[in-house]
């Protein structure tokens, strides 16, 4: 008898780099199937009691899932909702544009994280994305949404979301449409975004099962990778004036856990959101995503200590 079963899975395959600028990386729909081993299951190891309100755990190679609760379910994502705003941005501009912090921008007033950006400030993608991924700043991702908005052809332009009346918020409805359109094409059926980080608005929702598609398509992405293990940095203005200390909003790392990423989020609406990405000493990885939980980061480790426990990769 093989000691290892192969599985063939139907999950297209990600492009594993990422387009030059400017190209739109899109899921390979035509990628033909392609077979992995699937990790077996100790079936004499009860299953974790999770409280978080759904949950999922894949393996991040193949998809294949290792735990499941309530997967399909919509639910309010938070910050979570950046994964889809920091692809946009990569597949779409370039990490060394200058963006212009617009005098009015709608970042600067909402609330939640934000590095506090100064109005007419010049800073970089790259510095944005930074911050939008780390420190979860709802102010760098609103800059980085209007500036793609108004720099693709195709787009109205107006100037910042805050723009002349019967025109508000343009900017950021197409980025939104951009994200929702991507959406689409990642097969998120349970997925709809109404702005781009993730605070409680009727419609913004995803599900575990979409976020855990979503975050192993995010993963592929050398940026979001490399972000994801900062625990702290400083950022500048390009004129090197305005300073932004960054510190990631993931406790998981540093912990006895080998966590990659990925991301967090809490709002009123969502609870405690988080897909990690962590790896067992055997060199598999996993991907967890937990939605509105009580106590998101101890709800992971019980999760993925006894999913290191009761699958075996060999």
């Amino acid at each position: 008898m093989l000691t290892t079963l192969i599985g063939i899975y139907t999950i297209t395959k990600f492009i594993s780099a990422d387009w030059a600028q400017n190209g739109h990386l899109a899921w390979n729909s035509a990628a033909l199937l392609q077979a992995s081993a699937v990790p077996v299951q100790n079936q004499q190891n009860l299953a974790p009691v999770i409280k978080a309100k759904a949950a999922i755990a894949t393996d991040l190679e193949n998809g294949f899932i290792l735990y499941e609760k309530n997967i399909h379910d919509r639910r309010p994502v938070a910050s979570l909702t950046k994964l889809m705003t920091a692809i946009i941005i990569l597949e779409e501009n370039n990490l060394n544009d200058t963006v212009t912090v617009s005098v009015s921008q709608k970042g600067a007033q909402i609330g939640g994280s934000k590095i506090w950006l100064a109005p007419g400030e010049k800073i970089t993608v790259e510095n944005l994305l930074y911050a939008t991924l780390i420190h979860s700043a709802n102010d760098a991702a609103y800059a980085l949404a209007i500036y793609n908005s108004e720099n693709n052809p195709g787009q109205t332009q107006c100037g910042s979301i805050d723009c002349s009346e019967g025109h508000s918020d343009t900017p950021i409805k197409n980025f939104v449409k951009k994200m929702n359109e991507k959406a689409m094409l990642l097969g998120l059926q349970n997925t709809n975004f109404t702005n781009p980080v993730g605070l409680d608005e009727e419609g913004n929702y995803s599900s575990a099962y979409d976020l855990s598609i979503l975050g192993r398509y995010a993963y592929k992405k050398d940026f979001i990778r490399k972000a994801a293990i900062i625990r702290e940095m400083e950022i500048t203005s390009k004129n090197g004036r305005l300073k932004h200390k960054i510190s990631t909003t993931n406790d998981l790392l540093g912990s006895y856990l080998k966590v990659l990423g990925l991301k967090t989020g809490t709002t009123a609406e969502a609870g405690e959101c988080l897909v990690a990405v962590i790896k067992n000493d055997d060199g598999n990885n996993i991907l967890t995503v937990l939605l509105d939980s009580g106590s998101r980061y101890q709800e992971t480790k019980v999760l993925v200590d006894w999913l290191f426990r009761t699958y075996n990769w060999k």
